[in-house]
Order: structure tokens, then C-alpha cells, then sequence
């Protein structure tokens, strides 16, 4: 997959949320924040390791991933429209941290459905832990790549 944009609906709900991702920041967090006027009071988020709803679990999230993560990026490369729904895949670039910290890049998607007042509704992250993240890590990685070569040759 490229490392750059695609074209998109020309839909406003859509070029906002999409300018989100891609310029998040820890300010737009905060409780007047950007976030604030894209998601829903009291939207849904699930993802492969969380599940919440409300604009401070949410919150949270995206916090934690700053805390966790060095330069941390969405890069979102297409979109696909309904009426009140978008599909996006992404790649979201990061560093480690810690000893033997270095660049990696999750491939994943997002399922977003908005409300009448055009804020997310609802977002739904898919994405494949296993590949995109545990068998890049030094340790676990050799352990889940074995187990994955067992998985096809069974």
C-alpha cells in the first residue's frame, strides 16, 4: 500500500474526521478539544483491545497511545462512503519506546457511523494484533511467527 492519501468524498463529516486523524495531538483531547466536536458525547469506540463509550474513555485511549508511543501518525490512504457512514483504511506509523525502539506501521481500517449533528456515532477499529503488532516485537514475535507457520501447514 502507498504511504500517502487517496481521494475521498467530498462529504464535510468525512474531511474533518480525516484531517483529525492525520494532525491528532495531545491538546485535542482535552475537554474542549477537537475531539470534543468530532465524536458524540456519547459515542462507541472498540478496537482490538478496548471497548468504551464517552468522550473521556475515548479520550483515554488516544491518551495512553501518546504516553506509550513515540510520533505516533495516522495516515489515512481511502475512504469509502454511505449516507451516515464511512469506511477508512489507514496506516498508523510509531516508534517504541524503551531499549531497541523503532519505527513501526500497523495496517488497519475504521468503521464510522455518524449521528444527526454529523459527529461519530460510532468507531470501530479492525485490525490484525497478532500480525500488525505482536510478531513485530522482539520476543513474542519469533514465538507467534512459529505459531503462525504451524497454523499453515496444519
Amino acid at each position: 500500500m502507498p504511504d500517502r492519501p487517496t481521494e475521498r468524498p467530498s462529504d464535510p463529516r468525512i474531511t474533518a474526521v480525516v484531517q483529525f486523524y492525520q494532525t491528532l495531538a495531545p491538546q485535542d483531547l482535552a475537554p474542549d478539544g477537537r475531539l470534543a466536536r468530532i465524536y458524540a458525547p456519547d459515542a462507541r469506540f472498540k478496537d482490538p483491545f478496548n471497548e468504551v463509550q464517552g468522550l473521556a474513555a475515548i479520550s483515554a485511549i488516544f491518551g495512553h497511545m501518546f504516553e506509550a508511543l513515540m510520533q505516533p501518525r495516522f495516515v489515512v490512504l481511502r475512504a469509502v462512503a454511505g449516507v451516515d457512514e464511512v469506511f477508512l483504511t489507514w496506516d498508523f506509523h510509531f516508534r517504541s519506546r524503551g531499549r531497541g525502539a523503532r519505527a513501526l506501521c500497523i495496517h488497519g481500517a475504521s468503521h464510522l457511523q455518524f449521528n444527526a449533528a454529523g459527529q461519530v456515532q460510532y468507531h470501530r477499529d479492525y485490525w490484525d494484533a497478532a500480525e500488525e503488532l505482536y510478531e513485530k516485537l522482539p520476543v513474542i514475535g519469533a514465538l507467534m511467527r512459529w505459531l503462525k507457520r504451524r497454523a499453515a501447514q496444519a
